[in-house]
């Protein structure tokens, strides 16, 4: 994905930060507006990770800092739930001026019911997804422990939350406590798609069950399991992304069938890794997302095949890809061709490059071809001939002239 730095005014008049994340090859198919957790930021990791899930999916996704949080301007004590609702408002007439209004509202914890809440207002909004949202905004008063007797009777008071400290007001609480959800729910209209783990213990899984009875259909439920509330296991937010992103598909238009004006219809392919993010790498190929990655023990996550495993699946898929190809022109009874291959350096030894004290190395792919199906043993023997001439191997075989220039 491709990040911007954007700002824009809420409802106070304050300046809010935000980040506009968009798909790697630019080709936008719808947007979304993201509504991260009480005190939380725009920035933390698992909600980056459900960006990235979306804009691989052609969905760009604009996340900020309510008021008086992150990078945002403002004073928190000034906040109360109902002014976040008027922020994301705010953020999606932001981006009807800017870009087009968010058809998906995302809200974590309590930006999952400030989602709610908002959805019926934001006319472009199709569907709505919440992620370990609270079934009653006042739940989040929990986690002001001893403080609200103090807050009551003083009228403000200092809280602590995460080791970080919070003025809350007493407008705060009794918005909170005033707010209903069961004619939210009720009188939704849109998809609903609830995420909340079973071992939540922050936001109780009991939160789920009373959002679901209360709201109407289509909606959803998604378990996630051993996950904790803020999503800090990168294979519970990357999973959350991902299932978000398939489910949102049903709700947006169609995706336009991508134009190649290249003879054999090939297209160009973005990859891109971000700073912070060790090895984990975007591709985009003609609107098709994968991810690369590397190994944990060289420095990786693990969260997706290596360069070397993408250059060995190319000529797999390639491979099985021409086998049968070539079977169908013939009519032979090919039923499944499967390859695995596996990749290896070695050392050759070369008069000349040894006395020069080096040692090259080269590439080596061993590909083991499996043929199913009633076939004789010519036919066998003649599609084993035509596995060594696929596109990508005569391609690999032949060497690939590699021209590199600075992007403009």
């Amino acid at each position: 994905m491709r990040d911007r730095d954007v700002t824009f005014t809420g409802v106070a008049g304050d300046r809010l930060s935000a980040s506009l994340s968009s798909p790697l090859d630019g080709q936008m198919r719808a947007c979304a507006l993201f509504a991260h957790c009480f005190t939380c930021s725009k920035d933390l990791k698992p909600v980056k990770n459900i960006t990235r899930a979306l804009t691989q999916a052609g969905i760009a996704v604009l996340r900020f800092d309510f008021t008086g949080l992150g990078e945002s301007d403002g004073d928190f004590g000034d906040t109360t739930f109902s002014s976040n609702i008027g922020d994301l408002l705010a953020a999606a007439r932001y981006m009807e001026r800017e870009l087009e209004g968010p058809a998906i509202l995302v809200g974590h914890s309590l930006g999952g019911a400030a989602a709610l809440s908002a959805a019926s207002s934001i006319e472009s909004c199709r569907a709505v997804a919440t992620i370990g949202a609270p079934f009653d905004p006042a739940h989040v008063t929990n986690l002001f422990g001893d403080r609200i007797p103090d807050i009551e009777a003083d009228g403000v008071a200092e809280v602590t939350i995460a080791g970080r400290a919070f003025t809350v007001t007493r407008e705060f609480l009794r918005d909170v406590q005033g707010r209903r959800m069961e004619e939210t729910l009720a009188t939704l209209g849109r998809p609903l798609l609830l995420f909340h783990s079973p071992v939540d213990n922050v936001v109780g899984i009991e939160n789920a069950a009373k959002l679901y009875t209360a709201a109407r259909h289509p909606k959803s439920f998604i378990s996630l399991d051993d996950a904790d509330h803020l999503l800090l296991d990168e294979g519970d937010s990357l999973y959350v992304g991902n299932v978000l992103a398939a489910w949102a598909d049903r709700y947006l238009d169609p995706r336009p069938e991508a134009v190649s004006h290249e003879p054999e219809g090939d297209g160009p392919v973005s990859a891109r890794t971000e700073a912070g993010e060790g090895f984990l790498t975007e591709i985009l190929a003609r609107g098709h997302a994968i991810l690369a990655d590397e190994p944990v023990s060289v420095g990786g996550s693990d969260l997706g095949p290596t360069p070397y495993d993408l250059l060995a699946a190319a000529l797999g898929a390639c491979t099985t890809m021409t086998l049968q190809m070539y079977a169908k022109r013939k009519g032979w009874p090919l039923e499944e061709a499967s390859v695995r291959l596996e990749h290896q350096k070695l050392h050759v030894k070369d008069q000349e490059e040894a006395c020069m004290g080096r040692e090259p190395r080269l590439d080596s792919l061993e590909l083991e071809v499996r043929l199913e199906g009633p076939l004789d043993d010519e036919q066998r023997a003649r599609l084993m001939e035509i596995a060594d001439r696929c596109p990508v191997h005569r391609t690999l075989s032949a060497g690939v002239v590699i021209e590199t220039r600075a992007a403009e």
